[in-house]
């Protein structure tokens, strides 16, 4: 990648309404200042991978780095729905808020095919979401001067970030797979979406309507996602159209495992929801016995499902991300 393909196509202060990129939230005062936001474009070749950030202060020359916290979007919501909401009258969804606050510079992109990245004919399968994320990281690491950021992934993503975790390791500190999946064996979601394999294997889009949606988050277990986040979600989202790709659905019904838990050697957190459908905690604890590095954890999180981050217990998943995060450093024993 050339440091024409890094440099920066636009930048820009968020001041739209509806996403959190709002004036009025962007104005939210916290630890040492007002929450800064702006926009990047990444390039994967001639495809644009549209970039967004936020943090305490703007960046000034000079200054020490933050941590980068780089979080990655799923199968069927685009990254700010996903990471960078707030539901009128509903309450602060935002993960990038609440790490900015935090202290850190966080990130996140909207892979090929989704939100405001290029439309192309592909299917976006984690394969081409590890291509999306190693041009995104390389600009984060221009832009902050960062060599290394933090990676929270959820559902499809965490899947994403540790396929990415596994070819660029030298690029990794702290993988955070919310949502995840290694085999998927007796999973109930992966078994209902699997009758569709014939459709996924021959078509690059499917319907992601409003009514599917609503699905995301009433599959597993009723009441635990406030309703009106489902319908102000499916507002944004909708904005893009109804349909998205088909690349993920066939990954984690035909191609699982996707993440060798061998080679992921930095520091990992798993995080499910007690009621999640997409992976048994035999699954995830499989994955986890064969993790190489000593520093890692397994949290179930109470009243929560499929998605950790969109749920009413979200501030749960917050606190959990955070204490892994900020962990001191250890002594090397002999």
């Amino acid at each position: 990648m050339t440091g024409r393909d890094l440099a920066m196509s636009r930048r820009r202060l968020f001041a739209g309404a509806g996403l959190i990129g709002s004036s009025a939230l962007a104005q939210r005062k916290s630890r040492g200042g007002a929450i800064w936001s702006a926009e990047y474009t990444a390039r994967k070749g001639s495809v644009s991978l549209a970039m967004f950030r936020k943090r305490i202060g703007a960046p000034k020359a000079g200054e020490t780095p933050m941590p980068v916290l780089f979080l990655v979007h799923g199968s069927s919501i685009s990254a700010r729905p996903s990471f960078d909401l707030t539901v009128p009258g509903h309450g602060d969804y935002s993960v990038m808020n609440t790490f900015a606050a935090y202290g850190f510079d966080v990130w996140t992109m909207d892979h090929e095919n989704y939100g405001r990245s290029s439309q192309t004919s592909g299917n976006s399968d984690i394969a081409s979401g590890v291509e999306d994320l190693k041009a995104g990281v390389e600009l984060v690491a221009h832009e902050t001067g960062r060599p290394k950021v933090h990676l929270c992934g959820e559902s499809s993503g965490a899947l994403r970030a540790g396929a990415y975790a596994m070819t660029q390791p030298d690029r990794v500190d702290r993988l955070v797979f919310c949502a995840f999946t290694y085999k998927g064996e007796n999973s109930p979601t992966l078994t209902e979406r699997a009758k569709q394999l014939d459709y996924y294997r021959t078509h690059n889009r499917r319907l992601r309507d409003r009514a599917m949606i609503r699905s995301i988050f009433t599959r597993d277990k009723a009441g635990t996602t406030d309703q009106a986040l489902a319908e102000y979600l499916a507002d944004q989202e909708l904005k893009f159209g109804d349909q998205v790709p088909t690349g993920t659905y066939l990954d984690m019904t035909a191609h699982l495992p996707l993440v060798d838990p061998a080679k992921v050697l930095g520091p990992v957190l798993l995080v499910r929801g007690e009621y999640d459908g997409i992976a048994t905690v035999d699954d995830l604890s499989d994955f986890y016995k064969l993790l190489p590095n000593g520093d890692r954890q397994f949290a179930i999180l109470p009243g929560m499902a499929h998605s950790v981050v969109l749920g009413l217990n979200r501030k749960l998943f917050w606190h959990t991300m955070n204490a892994f995060l900020t962990l001191p450093a250890t002594e090397k024993i002999s």
